[in-house]
Order: C-alpha cells, then structure tokens, then sequence
C-alpha cells in the first residue's frame, strides 16, 4: 500500500477585498494568501475503498459533518474522477487547525490530499491540479501550489506567487463567536447595498516587505462581522497593544491574527482576553509531500 504524508499548513489573508456578486451567485475577490507553521496532519493511502478519519485537539465536539461534504474527502473523489486513478483512498486527519475560523482549514486539508494523490499517482497532474482544486472551493487552489505567498483574484483560481516574505511571530487568537462565510458576505452585502467595489492596483513594491504591507492590510469582512461582534475589534485592538504591527480578521472570521516582530507573551495574550490563543509562524515554505511504500 503506498502512503503520503503531508502537513495542510493553515493560512491568513493579509488582504482581502470582495469585490461585486458574479452571475453564478459567487462573489469575486481579491487576496494576499499567506501560509503558517500551524499545520493539519494528512496521510493519505490507496486502498479498494473510500474513507474519511478525523480526530485531533482541533476537532469541534459535534464532529465535521457528513464525510461526502467534507472538503479532503471531496477532493481525493474529484481527483479519481478526473484522472480514473485511484479505484480508493483513505484518508487521515489529525486537525490542530481551529474549524471554521477563517484560517482555511478544510482548504488546506483538501489541497494536502490533492497534492498527495499527485505524488502517488503513476500520471500527476502537476499544473493542471490548481484547475482541479477551483472545483472544490476557494482557497483550495492556493493550497495546491509551492508558493507559500501569492496574491490571487476572481475564486482563487488566478493566482500570482509572490516572494515570500521574512517568517515572522504570529498570535492566533479564536474567539467562541461562530461566524458562517455565508453570513458574512450577506451582511457586507447588506451594509454596501449598491456600491460595487472595484479591484485595485497593487504595485509589488508594496508587498515586498512588511513594513510597506501593514499600511494597506485590510479585510473587508472585518468592519461588518465586528459590527455583529464586538469582540473582533476588541481582540484586534487589544493584538496593536501588545506591539502586533499587523492585526486584524483572517478571511470571514472569527480568527483574529497578530504578526509580530519579537516573541510575543502567548500566555498573557491569553489571560488578558480570556480567549483561546494559538502561538505560530508566518511560514517561508510549502513542506513537501512525504512517500512510504
């Protein structure tokens, strides 16, 4: 039986603007994607069946769900049917990536299994798997690739890699306020109502280091989800104070981020806010996929 294991790196968005509603009912977007050192365990076996186990600290109480909706699972069944190989798979999780906080979590998880089918596989896609993973959802393109920084627009699926930048301390801080992605893009559409907001032009020089990115990260969802919840302006105000030089919402929440010069002191973080907080790395690599016979 061959194997493949491959840590799903986690992701924060150092900018995310939305863009107008397209006729297909998706929004189209404009991103700077980043990966962390926080990272989903995957391995990923050919076998004459299909499965899905999931366990970990990061696993919610209720589960994850139907295993057909689960977006690894997704993903190892979309790639048997593009390519006719595997006949089966199965696959195992072991999640340290909070759920359903805007880090991408499922995204990294399926772009992990993608790219292990691929290094199995007698014929690989190579650059055609970014194609494949536009199918399966937003994030999961970026999640394919060996860039661990890019800039993307429309679903993801356009993507621009960009030279990484310096591996700084990050602060994860994961409030209990569940914030679903079609929540969010329904109250940013509430609060616009018929402004249509136009993507901007981004010279590189201004996402060469982190000094000149800090001045233009933004997250468009950040204002309306605050709005709802309170906490989210209260965690980032309170990553600014403690010497964060970037601070904000990552992707449609509830994650909140702070990216770091020095070691920042997790634990007081932690006590100040009462809140769960994560200690992590910006990441200057993709880690590659490990075989086994």
């Amino acid at each position: 039986m061959t194997t493949a294991r491959v840590p799903a790196q986690a992701k924060v968005n150092l900018l995310l603007h939305v863009l107008a509603r397209e006729t297909s009912g998706y929004h189209s977007i404009e991103t700077v994607f980043l990966r962390l050192d926080l990272a989903d365990e995957v391995v990923v076996r050919t076998s004459s069946r299909r499965s899905l186990d999931c366990s970990g600290p990061a696993m919610p109480a209720t589960g994850l769900g139907r295993v057909e909706r689960n977006l690894a699972f997704m993903a190892a069944r979309e790639y048997a049917e593009a390519t006719g190989w595997p006949n089966g798979f199965e696959i195992q999780i072991v999640k340290k990536i909070p759920t359903g906080g805007g880090l991408g979590g499922g995204s990294a998880d399926a772009g992990a299994v993608l790219r292990a089918l691929d290094a199995m596989s007698p014929h690989p896609l190579g650059p055609r798997l970014a194609s494949l993973a536009t199918q399966i959802g937003a994030d999961v393109p970026f999640m394919t690739v060996s860039a661990p920084m890019a800039i993307a627009w429309g679903r993801g699926e356009r993507m621009l890699p960009l030279p990484v930048l310096p591996p700084r301390p990050v602060l994860l801080i994961v409030p209990q306020v569940p914030v679903a992605t079609a929540d969010a893009y329904s109250w940013l559409a509430s609060d616009r109502g018929v402004y249509t907001p136009v993507a901007r032009v981004l010279a590189p020089a201004v996402l060469a280091d982190w000094t000149s990115i800090a001045p233009i990260a933004r997250n468009d969802f950040e204002r309306v989800v605050a709005r709802r919840h309170p906490v989210i302006a209260q965690l980032v105000d309170e990553l600014r104070a403690v010497g964060a030089g970037l601070a904000m919402l990552s992707g449609s929440g509830s994650t909140v981020f702070g990216v770091f010069d020095d070691e920042p002191d997790a634990a007081a973080v932690a006590r100040s806010t009462g809140q769960d907080v994560i200690q992590t790395n910006t990441s200057d690599r993709v880690v590659g996929v490990e075989l086994e016979q």
